[in-house]
């Protein structure tokens, strides 16, 4: 068994190192040949992926991010990139043995009084078991797949390749600052041991929410490559898809809080908002909560940035040109030429339409979830191609990622509140420097460091 589990490891780490060849030659191709309006973006997508073949890992959660993401790559490479599966190679039970020996030692088992070598789930960076603590208390034990540090590294190497690619098309982005963005959020979901700060951070954000429900960490049980934490019973949310609309609506409130109320209080945004990462606590029909999941992506910004999600929110409101522009270069925004700033506001009074508009309503009237911003995002292109690539800021990579994610969750959910009136609550009373300060406290009482700016 040993020797076939490291058969397994090895044989994937020759397969990253081929995609690599694989991606490289094709890059070189398309710029030593000029394929590049010579042929038909869906074949150069179909191309990528049959360069990439039947990787799976960390590339999968950077194909997630991407996709959410307008105009970081080519609508066709985006759905080709989300085709393929995110899945990695599953650990048998001798190989968990022996990564569980190697996080907590010889007598690791000693420590629990029940542990499922079978894995309850599976993601791109490592596996989730069952398992009970020495008082009974129901657990979940996710362990870190080996070698995922060089998997990491090589998915990213490979994603340099494809936006070199995306490069040479002349986009309407410069997608440089997304990159940087990407990796530096994937490298950080390596770290367990931050991930259980961020959570006890999301715990202590959120006590004061009784809808929102976040795991409490097992440290004695946790390392940088294990994360142990309370196991929370719940159903999947696309269960609850044709349920009636006020349990509908109920649960759209719980994640209207779970992600708002972090941000505008302390800065603080939960990257990864797919959904997987929410289970729903109900009874029949009646909501009693939502847990929430997966704190390996989280997105701390300076309290300045904040204050300028909330510029631009009264700049929209009141037509404002000149607290939208305020707004863009609090951001990072720079040199803007007046139709750049007009493009940039088609997509923020997308985002922003349904904060403004005080009635009850879904979050996009009358459109589907596949076709969320879709629209608005070509316009976006269209707006922006004849000026050069944009620098989009680094800071704004995952705010616009999780706002677009959300905001497809509510869509599913065919969620209908007054967000206006939500949003307005949320930011109420808000001040840059009061925001900094209780941000501040929370991340030290977490044991995280300040946000840089």
């Amino acid at each position: 068994m040993q020797d076939n589990e490291a058969n397994r490891f090895s044989a994937r780490a020759a397969r990253y190192a081929r995609v690599g060849a694989n991606v490289g030659a094709l890059a070189a191709r398309i710029a030593s040949n000029r394929l590049i309006g010579a042929q038909d973006p869906r074949s150069q997508a179909q191309a990528l992926a049959g360069a990439l073949g039947s990787l799976k890992g960390p590339l999968m959660k950077v194909a997630q991010m991407l996709a959410t993401i307008p105009e970081a790559l080519p609508p066709d490479y985006a759905e080709e990139l989300m085709r393929l599966q995110a899945e990695a190679p599953a650990m048998g039970a001798a190989f968990v043995k022996r990564r569980m020996q190697a996080e907590l030692g010889p007598n690791w088992r000693s420590r629990f009084a029940e542990f499922d070598l079978h894995p309850a789930a599976a993601a791109s960076l490592g596996q989730v078991h069952r398992a009970a603590a020495l008082d009974g208390e129901r657990l979940a034990c996710k362990l870190q797949y080996p070698e995922m540090a060089s998997a990491v590294e090589a998915d990213l190497a490979n994603l340099d390749l494809i936006f070199s690619i995306h490069r040479r098309m002349g986009p309407a982005i410069d997608t440089r600052e997304i990159a940087a963005e990407i990796g530096a959020r994937v490298r950080e979901e390596l770290d367990y041991a931050r991930e259980a700060k961020l959570a006890t951070l999301y715990r202590l954000m959120l006590a004061d929410r009784p809808m929102v429900r976040v795991p409490r960490i097992v440290e004695a049980l946790s390392t940088r490559r294990l994360l142990t934490m309370q196991w929370l019973d719940g159903e999947k949310l696309v269960k609850f898809e044709k349920a009636p609309q006020e349990t509908r609506n109920a649960i759209a409130l719980a994640l209207f809080e779970a992600w708002w109320r972090p941000f505008s209080h302390y800065g603080v945004i939960h990257g990864d908002p797919h959904l997987g990462n929410y289970t729903i606590v109900a009874s029949g029909d009646e909501i009693a909560g939502v847990n929430l999941f997966d704190y390996g992506c989280i997105r701390i910004f300076p309290a300045s940035f904040v204050g300028g999600v909330v510029e631009l929110y009264e700049g929209l409101k009141s037509n404002d040109r000149a607290r939208i522009v305020h707004a863009y270069e609090t951001w990072g925004f720079a040199n803007l030429k007046r139709e750049t700033i007009d493009a940039l506001t088609i997509w923020a009074r997308f985002i922003y339409g349904p904060l403004i508009d005080d009635r009850v309503r879904t979050i996009a009237d009358g459109v589907k979830p596949s076709h969320y911003g879709r629209r608005e995002a070509f316009a976006v292109h269209q707006a922006l191609k004849a000026q050069g690539p944009l620098t989009v800021p680094r800071e704004f990579v995952f705010m616009d990622r999780a706002a677009i994610g959300l905001g497809g969750v509510f869509l599913r959910l065919g969620a209908a509140l007054n967000f206006h009136r939500l949003f307005e609550a949320a930011i109420e009373g808000f001040a840059v420097e009061e925001a900094a300060n209780r941000q501040a406290t929370a991340l030290r009482e977490a044991g995280l460091e300040p946000a840089a700016g």
